[in-house]
């Protein structure tokens, strides 16, 4: 859809003419007649394709004057998956103000993360996206508000603090420059009969809403892995839903996944609603709902000894993190040992120095425990032989001191070096690290035992070195490779006997 960073027009019309969902998110298409934007799929009538404007994001557009469409919500589209795939500036910037690093530290923050001074970062966003840093964040900040206004009774003055905003003021221009409507206009539209939005939750700073994805999504490896590997405590299957506990910025929060067919329901329960846009676009990570699976299926499917695998179960994800120095401390833990005996090892960590919390509708106790926390821990009192507590113990204290970065913004060539770098991390650690909490969808682990035995089943090459170059033709798109040839494994991890779809 890009040619460099510059959006192809031909295929932009076509996508939009043709109401294809695969490219929402990728571009947004501007009416020059109406004055509105909208998604690709828009259920409308396709304008003249002369009355047709083309951005690269919904910033751009509201920078250029251009309202929010009400019919196909634009703004609530997928991410760009061009933001997870890559590893670049721009991409790293998009990540980290997903996570709202500008809001909580302005851009000066958002550039001392990246490494480059603010005016690098401000141009290199501006000449992909047509919008500053500032601007990329404004937008967030309206779908955020739009979602409270929509779905809550709070007070306006809440929700304009709760979504980012400095003031009131800011607050009711952005809602009708957006949306083209007061924010009490936006929630009078939504109390219609049979509409719960607006209606007041059972537990105070719970939220529900709906995740888009792109189709297709097999929820099977994915909410089976992390049913499979949950954490006593931390996570837990219940009632046909995954549900965690998240660390987040300003409090804590619960999140509550279930699988739909065309969208993941999400349950939100918040200590505190400004984490609001951080905790969507943490649970999208975890799921890799931005993902493009017709792009990375189909790059698979042209081996022919991966394509009946491609074909069975299309639109794997990725399962990855909602806080990667947690998922690098438990990849050290599941070195060498059964899923079981990692569960079981992280419980222990989790009960000894995680920070306790109720959860009225479940049985989730605890949020894992910080780096700062387990840097503090006795050595001694650790279940593991000394080889891995020492892999442990300078892993903990590398993140507390932040001498290892491993954050969404974090550059992931470096930090899998410094990773490398560190006693008894070897490349399948690094490598699993890479995949799912760097978030590296070209990540590959030819030397995981079940990788291997997978690749022997189906007479792919079956050492770590020839499965490799033999990997090279599914690049960029390896770690999802994994996810097909741990499928074929008769594990816990590939299956969930709940779910129906």
């Amino acid at each position: 859809m890009r040619t460099g960073t510059q959006l192809d027009r031909e295929h932009c019309v076509r996508a939009a003419q043709s109401k294809d969902a695969r490219f929402d998110g990728w571009f947004f298409t501007a009416v020059l007649t109406t004055g509105i934007y909208c998604r690709p799929s828009c259920p409308a009538v396709p304008p003249k394709a002369e009355n047709m404007a083309f951005y690269p994001s919904a910033a751009a557009c509201q920078q250029a004057g251009f309202r929010a469409c009400k019919r196909c919500r634009p703004d609530a589209s997928p991410g760009s998956p061009e933001w997870n795939r890559r590893a670049d500036l721009v991409a790293r910037a998009m990540r980290l103000i997903a996570d709202g690093v500008v809001d909580r530290e302005g851009v000066a923050g958002l550039a001392t993360r990246l490494g480059y001074s603010t005016r690098q970062v401000q141009r290199e966003l501006l000449a992909e996206l047509g919008a500053g840093p500032l601007a990329l964040a404004r937008a967030q900040r309206a779908q955020t508000a739009r979602l409270l206004v929509e779905t809550t009774q709070l007070p306006m003055t809440e929700i304009a603090f709760a979504a980012g905003f400095s003031s009131i003021r800011t607050f009711n221009d952005t809602v009708r420059e957006v949306f083209a409507v007061s924010p009490s206009g936006l929630r009078a539209r939504t109390r219609v009969p049979g509409n719960p939005a607006g209606g007041t939750p059972a537990t105070p700073g719970t939220l529900s809403l709906r995740l888009p994805f792109r189709a297709p999504l097999n929820p099977h490896n994915l909410f089976g892995h992390l049913a499979a590997t949950a954490v006593p405590g931390v996570e837990e299957w219940h009632d046909g839903a995954y549900r965690r506990t998240l660390r987040l910025p300003y409090g804590h929060a619960i999140a509550a996944l279930s699988p739909r067919p065309d969208h993941i329901a999400c349950r939100l329960t918040l200590g505190d609603l400004r984490d609001l846009s951080v905790a969507i676009s943490r649970c999208r990570r975890l799921l890799d709902l931005d993902a493009d699976p017709v792009a990375v299926d189909a790059r698979l499917r042209a081996d022919p000894l991966l394509a009946p695998l491609v074909d069975r179960a299309p639109g794997r994800r990725v399962p990855r993190t909602v806080d990667e120095a947690e998922f690098a401390v438990r990849a050290v833990l599941g070195q060498q040992v059964s899923t079981a005996a990692a569960r079981t090892h992280a419980a222990r960590l989790v009960t000894a120095h995680g920070k306790p919390l109720d959860d009225p509708e479940g049985g989730l106790t605890h949020l894992f425990p910080s780096p700062e926390a387990l840097a503090g821990a006795d050595p001694g009192t650790l279940a593991m032989p000394r080889a891995r507590r020492t892999t442990f113990t300078t892993l903990v204290r590398g993140l507390a001191e932040g001498q290892l970065h491993l954050g969404i913004g974090a550059d992931w060539a470096e930090a899998r070096t410094r990773l490398l770098g560190l006693p008894g991390f070897g490349p399948w650690t690094a490598g699993v690290i890479a995949m799912r909490a760097l978030g590296d969808p070209d990540a590959f682990l030819p030397t995981d035992l079940g990788v291997r035995r997978a690749a022997k089943k189906l007479g792919l090459p079956a050492t770590p070195a020839a499965l490799t170059a033999r990997s090279e033709g599914w690049r960029p798109w390896r770690a999802y490779a994994v996810q097909y040839l741990w499928a074929t494994d008769n594990h816990p991890i590939n299956f969930l006997p709940t779910y129906e779809g």
